[in-house]
This record gives structure tokens, sequence and C-alpha cells, in this order.
């Protein structure tokens, strides 16, 4: 990757540089956050806008949990700051950890300012949390413990019942628990969120890779969640990034990396803690549990539990990647690095011109819950649960009006298409988002 560093499409649309975990030849969540401490230079800090500010006697008071801070230290955490607090608290409480003012300009172009597209619709959303309904917010955790419960029973009886019909079933069940559990580790650390490891996958990466790096930078060379499927999807638009042989092959190899979703997380970090740096945890068990669960309960060998619980495994691994590659961020009409950029650079708009949203879940809490639905407003406000954000619909729409910005929707079967199309496109969009042409 370094040999090309110069190349134009090498140069991301959303900073000055080009990210330097890009040049790894291991890339991971410990590399994205080592290259992202040299690129942003906070000093060891945290940078906000353009003050540097010394959290370090908080990071164990931090009432979202530890994690946040801990593991962004001696980064630009601009974006995900303004993203996590909509309440106007915090801002005022982090005046006392100011250390000085940054010397450098952020090497990031995207803007959050006083009257700009997010920090407006941001300002509306905080009045309509007044008002809204709360209650459907204990109907997504019912369906997660509902979820959760499946899961662990569908599970079981495949083995009890030697049945592979109930293990499909039980891995359609643990592909929806994992999305749903993305719902939680959003949010400050609570016990839902630890569910997601049941895939095998480790919510402690996620919030690294997902929310961290693809919440704040989608569709770019910075998010993580593009590069860690290359060059098997390559979905920037570039004839410098894909060759003719991969673009095609990528159509033939999505079933294959949709089902070994799951299992090539935990093998990449397994090998990485062994060569480079430990990456693994003691959640990282919680993944064993459905096995243990499947052996205790069924006359099976353990050969056997084995066999079964790598069957709904992948089962659950394909519905994850083919409902979440195909939800919301593929697609030849929206951004992606290397398309032309809007003159208003504010991030909300980039968020939105990055995503198309899923039509056909509209109305459903389940379905958007479990297929990542209403998907641009989550990621404008990552922490609020899925259940509430319907209602935050006119407050989009009535800011989208006002700074010419577009929520685009479609049907999941022209996702599909659009994602596939957009692992074939090579040619940038020229003409940028908010043109009006």
């Amino acid at each position: 990757m370094s040999k090309t560093e110069n190349r134009p499409w090498m140069v991301t649309g959303i900073a000055s540089k080009f990210p330097t975990y890009r040049k790894s030849k291991f890339i991971t969540t410990y590399s994205w956050q080592m290259g992202k401490i040299e690129d942003d230079q906070a000093e060891g800090l945290w940078r906000i806008h353009d003050n540097l500010y010394d959290f370090t006697e908080f990071i164990d008071r931090h009432p979202g949990g530890s994690f946040w801070i801990k593991e962004s230290q001696g980064t630009d955490i601009t974006e995900a700051f303004e993203a996590h607090h909509i309440s106007l608290g915090p801002e005022k409480m982090i005046a006392k950890y100011r250390v000085r003012e940054a010397k450098a300009p952020r090497i990031y172009n995207l803007t959050i300012k006083d009257g700009g597209f997010y920090k407006t619709l941001k300002s509306r959303v905080r009045t309509k949390l007044k008002e809204i309904d709360y209650k459907p917010t204990k109907i997504s955790d019912l369906i997660h413990t509902g979820l959760l419960a499946a899961t662990f029973a569908l599970a079981i009886g495949s083995a009890y019942f030697q049945s592979n019909i109930l293990g499909v079933l039980a891995g359609i069940a643990l592909c929806w628990n994992t999305i749903a559990a993305h719902n939680y580790f959003h949010r400050k650390d609570n016990w839902r969120m630890y569910t997601f490891n049941l895939s095998l996958m480790n919510f402690y990466g996620w919030r690294i890779s997902h929310a961290l790096s693809h919440h704040i930078y989608p569709n770019s060379l910075l998010d993580l969640e593009l590069s860690m499927f290359e060059p098997f999807l390559c979905w920037l638009p570039s004839k410098y990034f894909k060759t003719n042989f991969q673009r095609y092959f990528s159509i033939l190899a999505g079933p294959v990396v949709y089902m070994l979703t799951f299992l090539s997380q935990i093998v990449v970090r397994i090998a990485y803690s062994l060569k480079r740096h430990n990456i693994m945890y003691w959640h990282d068990i919680i993944g064993l549990s459905i096995p243990l669960a499947m052996l205790i309960l069924s006359d099976l060998s353990l050969f056997m539990v084995i066999k079964k619980w790598l069957f709904l495994n992948l089962v659950g691994s394909f519905c994850f990647a083919a409902i979440g590659l195909n939800a919301a961020h593929h697609e030849p009409e929206i951004y992606h690095d290397g398309d032309a950029v809007r003159e208003d650079r504010d991030w909300g708009l980039f968020q939105v011109d990055t995503i198309t949203d899923r039509s056909d879940l509209k109305g459903s809490q389940f379905l958007t819950l479990t297929h990542f639905g209403d998907h641009a407003l989550h990621h404008l406000f990552p922490t609020l649960d899925h259940g509430i954000l319907p209602q935050l619909y006119p407050a989009l729409y009535e800011t989208l009006s006002e700074f010419k910005g577009e929520l685009r929707e479609i049907r999941y079967l022209e996702h599909i298409i659009g994602q596939h199309k957009q692992l074939l496109r090579i040619k940038p969009n020229k003409i940028p988002p908010g043109s009006g042409k």
C-alpha cells in the first residue's frame, strides 16, 4: 500500500493524509488505534475540536464506562464526543480538563459547527427527547431477551434432537441476537452488550471497529469495516484499488466471506494476540457457552456437539453478513471515498450521504432491531435505543430540508443489487451530494 501512497485515490476525502493503519500488513483494531494515535498527534491526550484535554483521572469515573475514554487516549475524538453526548452537560463538564489549544490544525476536514446541520439537528433532538414515549425501549429489551433465550433453546434442541432444521433456526436466532446486542454496546456498559460475544466476535473490538471507526468515518479509507474485508470485498470505487479479477471474484467470494465472518474474526484475533499484541479478553469465553450448554443437555459426544455448533455458527454468520453488508452503506448512488465531496463538510451531512436506509423495515420494531434499521438516525445518534428513533424523523426531515440533505430509502433486494454494483464500480461519482444535480 505504501508504494502507491502518492496516487490521488490514496488521499481520503475526509482527512488531509493517508491513514497510517492502512500501511500495515496485518490490519486489526489495535493497528487502527495505533495508526490513529500517530495521525492525530494529540500528544497522548484527548483532542476535541481545537483543544487538548487530559481525562486521565476521569477514566474510571466516566458514566458510560472506562472503555470509551481509555481506548481513545491519544486521538482526536471530536466527532465521537459530539455523537455520544446529546445533552449539554458533558460539553460544560470537560472545561475543567482542558490543557491547552492544540498546536496543529485537525487533519479531518469534517466540521461540527454551531448553526450547522448536525448541531441544529442535535438541538432539535435534545428538545424532542424531553417529550417522546420511552416505552419502546422496554420492547427492545424484551425482543433481545427473547432472542437470547431462543438462541440457547434452539441450539440445545438441535443437539438433543439431532435436528439440522433446529440448527438452522438456532443460527438465525444467533444472528438476530448479535444484531440486537449491537443496540446496546454503543451505550454505557450493560450486561446485554456481552451477548454479542456469543457469535465468537467481541463487543470490545467492535466498539473500536464499528463505533469509533465505521460510525465516525463510514465509507472512507478510515473505515475499519471496509479494510477488514479487503482484498476479498473491495467497495471503494477506484481502478487502482481493485483489479478486474477482484471485482468479479468478489461476487463469487461474497457468500464464503459471509459464512466465515464470525469464525474469521476470532481466528485473526487469536493469531494477532499470539504473534504481536494481545487483543483477547476474558469475555471471549462467553462464545463457548452455547456449545457447553449443548454438550451438557444432550447425549451427543464432544465431537458431534462441536460439529453442530460450527454448523449453526456458520448459518448465523452468513445471515449476519448478508444483512449487515446489504443494510445501508454499499450502493453506487451514495458517497464512498474517491467520489466528489459535498461543499458543506458538516459531519452529520456526511453521515447521511453515506447511507441508504431500508424502506421495508419501517414500522416494525423487531425488524428494525434485528436488521440494522433506521440506519441514518442510528449513525447520527448511536446511543439512543432503536425503539425510539422513529419519533425523531420529523426533526431529521426538517433539518435535511434546510441544509440540502437527502435521506435515500430502498428495499432490501435493491440493496443487494446495489451492493454488488458497488463491488464492481471503479468510476468515482463526479457530482457531489447536495449539488442539486
